[in-house]
């Protein structure tokens, strides 16, 4: 009778790999979610910059010298205008609350400026704001922006009240350098 050799392997070194597999895991998940959240933020503020341009191409081009109200009319198409799409994509530019990478974006015009090119109206002044829709889990920066193109930093879990953009750095609060 001939007796087959047994390949495999024991209990005692599956649980050696498991522990293995276990620590790696331990030290590089904290990195990656860390990694992600820079992503967000980078992506807030990228968002940030393109409102503000968006807003001063609005404002020279069909806001007679005003700013959009809010997102839904950067994004909106002019009637009447030879313009291809609105003045923002479609991932800021549209009704309701406008969540994009981890981060809630608000704009809000204020002050009554002169009408559009439509006859709609504009504001004299605005603000937008990027919040981490999670704080610490999908950023760790509380964003604003307004008309004077300084996009500003809370990395404190305090947001920022939209219509106050800071006017110098205090604690917490800095201006984003890019």
């Amino acid at each position: 009778m001939t007796r087959h050799s047994e390949r495999g392997f024991t209990l005692i070194e599956l649980l050696i790999v498991v522990a293995v597999i276990s620590i790696v895991s331990a030290i590089a998940v904290p990195g990656l979610l860390r990694s992600r959240m820079m992503g967000n933020e980078a992506s807030a503020i990228a968002s940030l910059r393109t409102t503000t341009s968006s807003q001063v191409s609005f404002s020279s081009s069909w806001g007679n010298g005003g700013y959009a109200p809010n997102y839904e009319t950067l994004g909106t198409v002019p009637s009447g205008g030879a313009a291809a799409g609105g003045f923002i994509s479609s991932d800021l530019g549209h009704a309701g609350d406008v969540v994009k990478s981890g981060y809630l974006f608000v704009l809000q015009g204020t002050g009554a400026g002169p009408d559009d090119g439509a006859g709609n109206p504009t504001s004299t002044a605005w603000t937008a704001t990027a919040d981490p829709v999670a704080f610490a889990k999908t950023g760790t920066r509380h964003f604003i922006t307004g008309a004077d193109n300084t996009i500003w930093q809370n990395s404190q879990d305090t947001p920022f009240t939209l219509g106050t953009i800071p006017t110098a750095s205090s604690g917490s609060i800095r201006p984003v350098y890019y």
